[in-house]
């Protein structure tokens, strides 16, 4: 009779967790100026970064080559069984090669380690061994610190594949802060989904056909204007052409309460309006539109460039947009 009781799914969790966090911990310590190399290494990659590795570091090498390629470093992944089959030609010079083995002595990344050696190929290692074949063969070698893995029978690849994944974090990182990346930058490799539509900015989602009026417009022109198009609103300008105020349902109604009808028919646009409204410029993030109009409790916002205006926004443009 199996008399075992098994660990709790909570315990299992926080033993893991713990151990692979006290990797990363000394991951970090570990970290010495073989990273800056590799870095420099990386960077002056005139083609791509071509990350490869076998089993679970396959993977990792997977993922580490779409960040990589996501944060403006170009890369892509090429599997080592593959490349001794003709995929070595994927890979020339100009490029450089990331290859991770948690071991150093994958026997399947042998082929794709001697052609970087014949044609003179940059090699960047991540390993687990700092005495293996692929740290002694490579130009700069990112050995990983001794860890337990969090598998208790210490055989499946677990903590070791979170240290791969996380150096190969730091890596792209470390890219993208020294090419100078930007969020703009970002968005032209991410113009889908929730992440392209949160750097999407104001100039992408804005109309520009805009109701506007002059200071001196009869109120029952300018609320006709209003209610022409879908922003219940107006936009007042000056002799200047600049945005000088803007009247709104909320302006309709406190000038109702101070008076009658007939009398805000009697009124001018710029005897209603609010002065000096609250607007966005057009390179503005989308979010930061959303966030003024959460913050203001309004639903439209007009778009003004050297104090001109250029666009107006709704809050159903951000809505179909994906970013609210």
């Amino acid at each position: 009779m199996d008399t075992h009781t098994p660990t709790s799914g909570l315990a299992s969790a926080r033993r893991v967790l713990a151990l692979e966090a006290a990797a990363l911990s000394a991951l970090r310590d570990a970290l010495d100026a073989r990273f800056d190399d590799a870095v420099a290494l990386l960077a002056g990659t005139t083609g791509r970064v071509v990350v490869s590795g076998m089993g679970k570091s396959g993977h990792v090498a997977r993922k580490i080559a779409a960040t990589l390629a996501s944060t403006g470093t170009p890369s892509q992944f090429v599997h080592p069984g593959e490349a001794s089959h003709g995929d070595l030609g994927m890979i020339v010079r100009g490029d450089s090669v990331l290859a991770l083995s948690n071991s150093g002595e994958t026997q399947e990344l042998s082929d794709l380690v001697a052609h970087t050696r014949r044609f003179g190929i940059p090699l960047v290692a991540i390993t687990g061994r700092a005495g293996s074949s692929l740290t002694r063969d490579s130009d700069v070698a990112l050995v990983l610190p001794p860890a337990e893995e969090a598998c208790p029978m210490g055989l499946a690849p677990t903590t070791s594949t979170t240290m791969q994944m996380a150096l190969g974090d730091a890596l792209a990182v470390a890219l993208l802060e020294r090419r100078g990346f930007t969020a703009a930058d970002f968005r032209v490799f991410h113009p889908g989904g929730k992440l392209g539509a949160q750097l999407s900015r104001v100039a992408d989602l804005m109309h520009t056909e805009m109701p506007l009026g002059r200071p001196d417009m009869p109120m029952e022109e300018a609320i006709v204007a209003m209610t022409a198009g879908r922003f219940g609103c107006l936009g007042v300008l000056d002799a200047a052409g600049h945005l000088a105020g803007i009247i709104t349902d909320g302006d309709l109604r406190r000038a109702l309460r101070a008076g009658s009808g007939q009398a805000l028919m009697a009124r001018r646009a710029g005897e209603v309006m609010t002065a000096d409204p609250r607007h966005i410029t057009p390179d503005a993030l989308a979010v930061e539109a959303l966030r003024v109009m959460n913050e203001r409790s309004i639903t439209a916002l007009f778009v003004v460039e050297a104090g001109r205006p250029v666009g107006i926004l709704h809050i159903h443009d951000l809505l179909r947009g994906g970013v609210a």
